[in-house]
């Protein structure tokens, strides 16, 4: 049958590159290849053709048809972990020069485990995105209120720029304090910045932080500001080159983008540095939209991938937002769909402590380069993944469909001199050793989130997903005691199709301070509302431009108002949807507060409730939505439980608990709807590899997803 292919949605992760590919009927396809961190989209094309190898169709067939293209990736986060981005030159206000080089506190420390945040002593400053001597000060001086303290000193404004444009600067960034608050300053400072730049026939571009990020917290909002000029701005030219490429395959559409708010936005977007995290967020945005096709509203999310473990909570249908996150160890001001993130993945390193004879694991990866058991990859140090392959666990002639060809004779030299030798063990139980310490590091990770929120994992679905999910599932939900574990038959595509579940949108938030007592007067609430719908307009206006740009009009746009609030003189604020479209009085304000306390009592507790502080409105949202093609979730006819004899695919020793044992193998692709598994199984896919061990069945469901379940 013909198909006609609807949307692309891809995944270039630091290991492997994930393409989703949905025709007109909903139904899709997945497809793997190795990532090509030098030129992306090599990696997306060859994975494109994987997938479309499913319906024996090829790319220049089915490119032309496609009407939306979304991508996720982290070419933006290797820039600026790697520090390979824009020589930035930096204006503040004088005083203040060494501000940013300073950092926050929490920066020395950001990405540490627990005994080294308690040591001052390993605590480091990593190299700040710009130096001190590519810094100068302007005088001005605008107080917390907004009001004129000091006005801007405009003769220093040229010798700064001109000093910078001599230092062959490639970008200037402004950030004065408070600015939010009263943007005069900011963009007087802009406009002489690109009037001088014009004139020295330069072509550089200038970064005003009111321009993007009009929130509070300076060095949030400077760091954000400066990584907009270091790494994203340049990052839309790999945007362009992916979308130039696949162009020339045929395709008319132009690329949209994952952003951290959870939607997704053009590449042409103004605050690109909301892309900055972008695949793991596909995988939470995916499990969200699949919750709400079957009826889940609290899920714990799962992502196993060549380099990391990311996990996340979606609570009663809603993703948690942080709007002051932190990444590669810089404190932001990006809403940031909630996650936790651990460096541990199926490439992670394996090492032994020469002082402890203990194991460690990562935080560093090989990436798509896999391990010492492929040649290809130059890798010498050992990995989670040359651990599979000793144990059996990986079918290394199955690696990526075959087109990877692992040797596991160089796995096991490899694991016997760098992990069992220096630990006095066999090659095996070493092998066994580090996937049992790595699923059980996963396991607390996974519970401790839970717990740490209050929580229970009985409360929770656990979607597992990601290349590496399946292949641990058991071991790190094994006694947590969740309500389900599900495991989608398409797993090691999932963030891509996040990526295309998710809503075309642009997100825009502004600072807000506005203090209502309890018990105020009607008129000091209609001031409060009037400039709350004040700030909700002009936010409007901003994501109405963005879409523009992309050739809808206003009347596309489905416009949602939310904003932030907290009791006065609490510390943390919360993001809640306004019940209301308009502020016309005294009712609406009484609306916004109910609706509030309504999500404070389901986050803490209606005991918690202390309305006599009085409410403070901290922030206005505005969230711009239109119309795009989903994905339909597969529905099929239930079989029997036994699955049919073409899926089996044999017998294969593994070694498990101190001794070597055969295994069924099954083709996943040839299970039925109704098909239950028993342990001790090994399900194959040319992208994953999913595990039953002793102790779980599986059973597959209409939906194509599988559900692992303890029996013991």
């Amino acid at each position: 049958m013909e198909k006609n292919s609807q949307i692309l949605a891809i995944d270039a992760g630091g290991t492997m590159t994930d393409t989703f590919i949905i025709d007109d009927q909903g139904e899709f396809v997945v497809g793997k290849a190795q990532s090509t961190p030098y030129d992306e989209s090599i990696g997306l094309i060859n994975s494109a053709k994987d997938a479309l190898s499913y319906w024996d169709t090829s790319v220049e067939t089915e490119f032309p048809k496609l009407l939306a293209g979304v991508y996720s990736g982290t070419a933006m986060l290797n820039r600026l972990v790697q520090r390979r981005g824009r020589r930035v030159g930096l204006i503040v206000n004088k005083g203040m020069e060494d501000f940013h080089r300073m950092g926050r506190a929490i920066q020395a420390y950001l990405g540490y485990s627990y005994s080294d945040r308690l040591h001052i002593n390993t605590h480091r400053y990593d190299p700040p995105l710009v130096p001190g001597e590519l810094t100068r000060g302007v005088t001005e001086r605008v107080d917390l209120f907004g009001n004129v303290v000091i006005p801007l000193y405009e003769h220093e404004v040229e010798p700064a720029v001109r000093e910078l444009l001599e230092m062959d600067v490639q970008a200037i960034v402004i950030s004065l304090l408070h600015s939010y608050r009263y943007p005069a300053h900011e963009r007087k400072v802009r406009d002489i910045a690109r009037e001088m730049i014009k004139k020295s026939g330069k072509d550089i571009p200038v970064f005003a932080s009111v321009d993007y990020y009009p929130v509070r917290k300076e060095s949030h909002r400077t760091n954000t500001t400066i990584i907009e000029a270091y790494a994203a701005d340049p990052s839309r030219e790999t945007l362009k080159k992916i979308n130039q490429r696949i162009s020339e395959k045929g395709a008319s559409f132009d690329l949209r983008v994952m952003a951290s708010h959870g939607g997704t936005i053009s590449i042409e977007a103004n605050e690109l540095a909301r892309t900055l995290v972008s695949g793991p967020i596909g995988g939470v945005v995916g499990a969200k939209y699949l919750g709400e096709l079957l009826g889940i509203p609290n899920i714990a999310c799962s992502d196993i991938g060549g380099t990391s473990f990311d996990i996340a909570l979606i609570t009663q249908g809603d993703l948690s937002i942080n709007p002051s996150p932190d990444m590669a160890r810089l404190v932001l001001s990006l809403p940031l769909v909630a996650m936790d993130t651990v460096g541990a993945g199926a490439g992670s390193y394996v090492r032994v402590d020469p002082n402890y004879k203990s194991i460690t694991l990562g935080p560093d990866s090989a990436g798509y380069r896999v391990g010492v058991c492929y040649p290809e990859g130059g890798v010498d140090t050992v990995t989670v993944s040359d651990c599979h392959v000793v144990l059996g666990l990986i079918n290394p002639d199955n690696f990526l469909g075959g087109e990877v060809k692992l040797y596991p004779e160089r796995a096991y030299k490899a694991v016997k001199e760098q992990i069992a030798d220096p630990l006095g063990l066999s090659v095996e139980d070493a092998a066994y050793g580090v996937i049992d310490l790595l699923e059980s590091q996963l396991r607390n990770y996974l519970e401790s989130m839970i717990l740490g929120k209050g929580y229970s994992p009985s409360q929770y679905v656990c979607f597992s997903y990601g290349g590496g999910g399946p292949l641990h599932t058991a071991g790190y939900t094994k006694g947590l005691g969740f309500d389900k574990v599900m495991v989608p038959a398409w797993a090691a595509g999932f963030s891509a199709f996040g990526c295309a579940a998710a809503d075309f949108e642009y997100r825009y938030d502004k600072t807000l301070d506005i203090n209502v007592d309890d018990g105020a007067a009607d008129e000091i609430k209609l001031a409060a509302g009037k400039e709350l719908l004040a700030a909700w307009e002009e936010l409007k206006e901003k994501v109405g431009n963005e879409f523009v740009k992309n050739h809808f009009a206003m009347d596309d746009v489905d416009f949602r108002l939310y904003f932030r609030m907290q009791y006065q003189g609490q510390l943390n604020d919360l993001e809640i949807e306004a019940p209301i479209k308009d502020f016309q009085g005294v009712k609406d304000w009484d609306a916004l507060i109910e609706a509030f306390e309504e999500v404070y009592t389901r986050v803490y507790a209606k005991a918690a409730r202390s309305p006599e502080l009085g409410y403070s409105i901290t922030g206005a949202i505005v969230r711009g939505l239109v119309d795009v093609v989903k994905p339909k979730i597969p529905k099929e006819a239930l079989s029997g439980e036994e699955p049919p004899k073409e899926a089996y695919l044999g017998k294969r020793k593994v070694y498990w608990k101190g001794e070597w044992t055969e295994v069924d193998i099954w083709e996943m692709e040839k299970l039925k709807a109704g098909n239950r598994i028993r342990a001790f199984s090994i399900i194959e896919s040319p992208a994953t590899t999913y595990v039953v061990p002793p102790g779980f069945e599986t059973v597959l469901d209409e939906h194509r997803i599988f559900h692992l379940i303890e029996v013991d």
